[in-house]
């Protein structure tokens, strides 16, 4: 158990399970895990976590330390980070945040599969209370769940408290600018397709991911550093659809 699993068990007060040969992981309460989809029957598309692990590297630029993937699932985002040909990221802890303990747990086997056992921890919390200490990680992503959290503006003010001088952060949706095209088509139209455009629930969706709601976001958080990158829901054929909206922030180095 390295220096950082032990600052987890006694700052946060979380009990840590060592998997045989693989990760630790940190549990707090247990949660009804999310009903599993459907599985589609079409053809695959290539995956896009690579490509918004990719984005956040170039737009963030951090430093090796502890890296949070909030609201993981089973560690999309975070896995894709650790596997990166980065030195950065090739030097840092990579630690799964979700509400759902199976997610985390298939998390954990994915990094055990892929060789990352011994630098992915999962830890059960919430964007609206991290179960981190202050001043405690270098970078805080999260891809897809902000749309979801109960209080985006509390949520962003955990982010911000769990950052160091000097940290950053990237949170949003999109599947990466560099994402090849015609995926980024089918797969807008796939979740489109069944949506009426004029729709309640069709609004909202682009509501919640238009650059004015980010801002609001930020605003209510008290952000003092903060950028909106992209335009949010978009008309599948719009060139700009599916390379998403994002919030980067940084918190200032310490004098």
């Amino acid at each position: 158990m390295t220096r950082f699993h032990v600052m987890l068990c006694g700052v946060c007060g979380l009990a840590a399970l060592a998997l045989p040969g693989g990760p630790i992981a940190f549990c707090q309460v247990s949660k009804a895990p999310r009903a599993n989809k459907a599985a589609s029957t079409r053809s695959p598309l290539p995956d896009f976590y690579p490509y918004v692990a990719a984005d956040i590297l170039e737009d963030c630029r951090p430093r090796k330390g502890i890296w949070v993937d909030l609201g993981s699932g089973s560690g999309g985002v975070g896995l894709a980070l650790a596997l990166a040909n980065s030195s950065a990221a090739a030097g840092s802890t990579i630690v799964l945040v979700d509400p759902d303990a199976g997610a985390l747990s298939e998390g954990l086997r994915k990094a055990r599969g892929k060789g990352l056992g011994h630098r992915v921890v999962a830890v059960v919390g919430k964007a609206e209370s991290m179960p981190l200490p202050d001043c405690s990680v270098d970078l805080v992503v999260s891809r897809g769940s902000i749309f979801f959290w109960d209080d985006q503006g509390k949520g962003l003010q955990e982010v911000y408290r769990v950052l160091r001088p000097g940290g950053e952060a990237m949170l949003g949706g999109g599947r990466g600018k560099n994402y090849p095209d015609w995926a980024r088509r089918q797969c807008t139209r796939r979740r489109q397709g069944n949506m009426n455009p004029n729709s309640e629930a069709a609004k909202r969706f682009r509501r919640l991911r238009s650059p004015e709601t980010f801002r609001k976001w930020a605003e209510q958080a008290g952000l003092p550093d903060f950028k909106v990158i992209g335009q949010g829901g978009l008309n599948p054929d719009d060139p700009r659809a599916g390379k998403g909206i994002w919030l980067r922030l940084s918190k200032p180095k310490s004098k």
